[in-house]
């Protein structure tokens, strides 16, 4: 790096690393919100029921998933998988997504997987089909097949391990406390860069697919592991799963129930929300702050306006009643989270000012009404000459009538022209995967509480309509997500192996007993 670039990326490092640091207390406080609902007497238990009588709705309701054994009995080995994953975090600062200071190299991670699973593919007498796809050079995706088994198996139903990527987010090395580009193990604690998102995940099932080519237990579902490039960053679209899946890549997925494995926490996570960006600018004209009668003050405006907008917003997408089915902590909601004025000085009025922020979107509402309902209010407004709009002392005005000038609010969307990639998705929980999953989880654990949460994963709520059945789970720890000092803990991934066997054993047992009932 040279010393001129220094400077942008160390701005932009920092920048990050603020922005990791918010997202990693707002998932602490998830989890201690979670913990204090389970100690508060009745709303605990309430919670707790309505989670228990709902899967025991779902077993009566729901085509059995057979008790079956875990017929694959496959299993990590604790020290060729910590080997591996080292190799892949060796590569991890050559796979941070923060355009355009890191642009990652996720080839570097399918060389390393290619490396394992090559020796198991069928060019070399192995069970496994491997196929690397590539949109642009030196970002590659990986799909890796292990067939049915079964005689009559052209129509085997498929079962998806999908969603793992093999980009991470940055990592400001100076405010670790050990060095994010190598793994370091202390005791069960694994830390570095990508432990928890997500190339332990990558490890992990690049192993178990090492393990099931080596057993090539009999199986009466295709098995199929997709990693994606590009899931940390939406600048580049086209190139990671949003170019697989219309391009036909995953077409064989829709038969069957898929595993989107880039969650937290070894639960099942049943519900997400949708995220759309905006910008609100509002222009109004500069002057001295001794004459605010000359001037329309853009930043009062686009308080007056904000406001009024989130007060719409929330009167509109209300709580709805399935977050509480579905265990939301929060429901939709609209926060501003950046400010940014024309510079000046501080006896001057600006001439524009922007608000930025998000709109996280619960599942049940849709996001391209939420648009159209946004930019309606905001073109009212526009055209009301902000009548509805309150003012901030007598002397507080939107418009100039001596001088012809009003002000001006424009909307803006940071997808504008492309396809909504991050909405939300609420889980098919009658579905036969999630039950497998739920039973697996049990059966390793000792219980499974699913839950859902207002983060977001890009394109499964469009898989999911193009008739994608999609479960989310992931064995990471939900607080070290995006955060320094990153972790997971080697038993969480060492019970994941045991986990993912024991859900593609009931699975593949459930459309055994499915087709031959039929």
């Amino acid at each position: 790096m040279t010393s001129e670039a220094q400077g942008p990326q160390t701005a932009a490092l920092a920048a990050f690393a603020a922005v990791a640091a918010a997202a990693a207390a707002a998932v602490v406080l998830r989890r201690k919100n979670s913990t204090a609902k389970s100690s508060a007497g009745g709303s605990s238990s309430a919670k707790a029921d309505s989670v228990d009588e709902q899967l025991k709705k779902l077993y009566s309701s729901t085509p059995a998933i057979p008790e079956a054994q875990d017929t694959f009995n496959l299993r990590l080995d604790e020290a060729r998988f910590v080997d591996f994953l080292g190799r892949l975090l060796d590569e991890s600062e050559h796979l941070q997504n923060f355009p355009p200071e890191f642009i990652p190299k996720e080839d570097l991670v399918v060389k390393h997987v290619l490396d394992i699973l090559n020796l198991h593919s069928t060019e070399n007498g192995g069970p496994l089909e491997i196929e690397q796809v590539s949109f642009t050079p030196g970002r590659s995706n990986l799909i890796i097949r292990y067939p049915s088994t079964a005689a009559d198996s052209k129509d085997a139903p498929t079962i998806g391990l999908i969603g793992s990527h093999m980009d991470v987010v940055p990592a400001v090395k100076e405010n670790w406390k050990r060095d994010p580009f190598h793994l370091q193990v202390e005791g069960d604690m694994m830390y570095g860069r990508g432990t928890t998102d997500c190339l332990g995940h990558i490890a992990l099932l690049t192993l178990f697919f090492e393990a099931l080519a080596k057993k090539r237990p009999e199986t009466h579902a295709n098995i199929v592991a997709v990693f994606i490039c590009s899931e940390e960053a939406t600048d580049k679209p086209g190139i990671g799963v949003d170019g697989l899946e219309p391009k036909g890549y995953l077409k064989a997925l829709q038969n069957g129930t898929s595993l989107w494995i880039d969650a937290s926490d070894s639960e099942p996570c049943i519900g997400t929300a949708g995220a759309l960006q905006w910008h609100l600018k509002a222009t109004g004209k500069r002057f001295h702050s001794g004459f605010p009668n000359l001037a329309v003050n853009p930043i009062e405006l686009l308080t007056e306006a904000s406001a009024y907008l989130q007060d719409k917003f929330y009167a509109k997408y209300a709580p709805h009643p399935e977050e509480k089915r579905f265990g939301y902590l929060n429901p939709s909601t609209i926060k501003p989270t950046q400010i940014s004025a024309a510079k000046g000085g501080l006896n001057q009025i600006p001439p524009t000012a922007t608000f930025s922020g998000d709109i996280r979107l619960t599942p049940f509402y849709d996001c391209a009404e939420v648009i159209e309902s946004m930019n309606t209010w905001v073109k009212e407004l526009n055209e009301t000459r902000f009548a509805a709009l309150g003012t901030r002392g007598p002397v507080s005005k939107y418009e100039l009538p001596d001088e012809d000038l009003i002000g001006k609010l424009e909307l803006e969307w940071a997808h504008d022209g492309e396809e909504i990639l991050m909405e939300g998705i609420a889980c098919n929980i009658d579905s036969p995967g999630f039950l497998a999953i739920c039973d697996s989880i049990k059966s390793v654990r000792g219980a499974v509480k699913p839950y859902s949460i207002c983060g977001s994963l890009p394109l499964v709520r469009s898989m999911q309509r193009a008739g994608f059945d999609l479960q989310i789970t992931g064995f990471g720890a939900s607080d070290a997500y995006h955060a320094e000092n990153e972790y997971c803990r080697l038993s969480d991934m060492l019970n994941a192996c045991k986990i993912l066997s024991l859900y593609c054993s009931k699975l593949q047992a459930f459309y055994k007993s499915k087709k031959e009932s039929s």
